[in-house]
């Protein structure tokens, strides 16, 4: 899971391992092979890589029926109409809405909607999942049903899976590690429980509900840039972090 504040640049990541948007510098490696790499002059259009991409809102199609977008992404790799539409039913019936497979997207409700969107991406058997604030478009009383369904799902997927989430019950419930962006750098990785059992960054102490204080520490007691002095439990002399609950 990716966590941090607005704008620091989670979606991007996202974008730029989908090729929606190329990086300047750097390289992205799927399975050993290189499929964005500038120095190398290597760029593999977003439709050739075995992606599968949820979008916060979803971006259905409208005008298609839920049985034609879960459909959609077969039909744009080359798959037969009526193969392409075999197989998007049979995903239907795994995220048990088959029975929305003739209506539009605009008659369904937050949740129906999720699974579609997520049967969509799964349809095309891609190695990485990327899905962008899955549960964010939901409202309270559904939200926990529809996390207990999609990790559900996720158990089941057998390639990589990335998740953008500004919720730690998200981080918890759905991934195995946690990786902290602030102003487009990782901050902090680790499981959730390492990352939040040591804050590195306010964002963080405030993420699991504690104070971060920052200062040095000088025979057991840390002062701050502005004077402050903080009695502390142990820890070396030095720059130091505190966290008080």
């Amino acid at each position: 899971a990716l966590l941090g504040p607005n704008g620091a640049g989670k979606s991007t990541v996202l974008r730029c391992l989908a090729g929606l948007e190329p990086i300047d510098d750097g390289r992205v490696v799927l399975d050993g092979a290189v499929i964005d790499d500038p120095d190398a002059d290597v760029f593999v259009e977003p439709e050739q890589r075995p992606i599968g991409f949820v979008f916060q809102d979803y971006v259905l199609f409208e005008h298609l029926s839920v049985l034609e977008n879960v459909a959609y992404g077969l039909r744009a790799r080359g798959v037969a109409k009526a193969d392409a539409r075999e197989r998007a039913g049979q995903w239907l019936e795994r995220m048990s809405i088959a029975g929305y497979a003739s209506e539009r997207p605009g008659s369904l409700s937050g949740g129906q909607a999720q699974r579609v969107a997520l049967a969509r991406a799964l349809a095309t058997n891609p190695r990485l999942l990327l899905l962008d604030e899955p549960l964010a478009a939901l409202d309270v009383g559904t939200r926990a049903t529809v996390r207990r369904d999609l990790r559900q799902h996720l158990e089941t997927f057998e390639g990589m899976r990335l998740i953008v989430t500004h919720d730690p019950v998200d981080a918890h419930a759905l991934a195995d590690r946690v990786i902290v962006l602030e102003g487009g750098r990782v901050a902090q990785a680790g499981t959730l429980a390492q990352v939040t059992a040591h804050p590195r960054t306010r964002y963080v102490a405030d993420l699991v509900g504690v104070n971060l204080v920052a200062g040095e520490v000088v025979a057991g007691v840390l002062t701050t840039a502005s004077g402050a002095r903080v009695v502390i439990a142990d820890a070396p002399d030095g720059p130091t972090l505190a966290t008080i609950r």
